[in-house]
């Protein structure tokens, strides 16, 4: 992904990761709340097998998109 991109995409994933804060169901191996930041970036790399920086720049739109996806279902 061109730098452009990336950091745009990292905006939207720190914006995704304010909205989420608070919302994440607990889990027993962060007794101390989870990190939606680092859930964001996860769920990013599991769903397109990468790290933001390395989706290629014509994915950006559908990156976007799961980004939305999952802070209206933050399970």
């Amino acid at each position: 992904m061109n730098k452009e991109n990336s950091n745009n995409l990292w905006k939207i994933i720190q914006k995704a990761g304010d909205f989420l804060s608070g919302q994440l169901p607990d889990h027993p191996n962060h007794p101390k709340g989870r990190n939606a930041y680092a859930h964001v970036a996860l769920c990013v790399k599991e769903k397109f097998n990468s790290s933001y920086k390395d989706i290629p720049d014509e994915k950006f739109n559908e990156v976007v998109e799961f980004i939305e996806f999952l802070k209206k279902n933050p399970n």
